[in-house]
């Protein structure tokens, strides 16, 4: 069996954790993923990994050799691009994900940029409210909205929001504005689960988080849809200032309770760990990073501006 393909399958099982999924991503039966481990085994006399009914991990031996392989098939993938003169020419395809509204509203059009200035790449983006696993889906790049846990992920920080209130300026008049969070209980609440999704709204009350439970009067799983709510008078509704800056700068939406002010999240580019970065991974980054950060800065500065 060809070693170097031995190799391949190594990886990618690894990085997929299961057999199956790795024989997914390569185009080949678990039969044969199966047979290429066995056969790399017997050669080196160790086993590479501890293979359960339910899980799939790498032995001592195997994170030793893992990182040997992945070292080699890198190796391998830079000479052959520099043998065909395209070690630095962004090409191939891209596939990136964001939350719905993020990728909508701020992710797209610097994609078409890209594009536009890329003509040998191509691009597909996953909008999705969850936390995609870039590895296992097969995923080029992401952008993560929150503090980062510890992965294998590259971080490129590109700006920062943060989570707020609002309500139609209708809503508030006929229903007064809350002054402490506490009234929020004594108000129709419309719910988005992406950022309350055990229904209770956190505060800080000095340096201590605190947290109580609210009944939604109207409940939904896409944030525009629950922003459009709040805009035509429904009750107020939990959002990222990104989604609402213009809003509020036109008055079509006012910030409840502005003093409790959230801590600042982080917004992130992503991508997986390689010791060779694609380059139509790193064209992006340093493309998108900057206009992401103006973008950013320009809705903070929308909510800032008088009306």
């Amino acid at each position: 069996m060809d070693r170097l393909h031995e190799l391949e399958v190594l990886v990618a099982v690894a990085d997929a954790g299961s057999l199956s999924r790795a024989a997914s991503r390569l185009r080949l039966s678990p039969p044969a993923v199966t047979r290429a481990v066995a056969s790399l085994e017997d050669r080196l006399g160790a086993r590479l990994f501890n293979r359960t009914t339910r899980s799939l991990t790498t032995t001592e031996a195997g994170e030793r050799f893992l990182a040997s392989a992945r070292r080699i098939l890198a190796d391998l993938e830079t000479a052959q691009r520099e043998a065909a003169g395209e070690a630095t020419v962004p090409h191939g395809h891209l596939t990136l994900t964001a939350s719905v509204s993020f990728g909508r509203s701020v992710l797209a059009p610097v994609v078409w940029r890209f594009l536009g200035r890329n003509p040998r790449v191509t691009a597909s983006m996953l909008l999705l409210d969850r936390v995609a696993n870039l590895v296992e889906e097969g995923i080029d790049l992401a952008v993560r909205i929150g503090p980062l846990p510890d992965s294998g992920l590259i971080a490129r920080r590109v700006g920062a929001v943060r989570r707020l209130l609002v309500a139609s300026p209708g809503y508030l008049e006929q229903n007064g504005c809350p002054d402490v969070p506490i009234e929020l209980k004594e108000h129709r609440f419309i719910g988005f689960t992406g950022l309350m999704p055990l229904r209770e709204w956190r505060y800080h009350d000095g340096a201590r988080q605190v947290s109580f439970p609210l009944a939604p009067a109207f409940e939904v799983n896409d944030a525009l849809t629950a922003i459009e709510a709040a805009q035509q008078g429904h009750g107020i509704a939990p959002a990222l200032s990104y989604m609402v800056q213009d809003q509020i700068r036109d008055r079509r939406l006012v910030e409840v309770l502005a003093d409790d002010r959230q801590p600042e999240l982080p917004v992130n580019l992503v991508y997986p760990h390689s010791r060779l970065v694609a380059p139509k991974v790193r064209a992006f980054v340093d493309f998108a990073a900057p206009l992401l950060g103006a973008e950013l800065d320009r809705l903070a500065a929308a909510r800032a501006s008088p009306p």
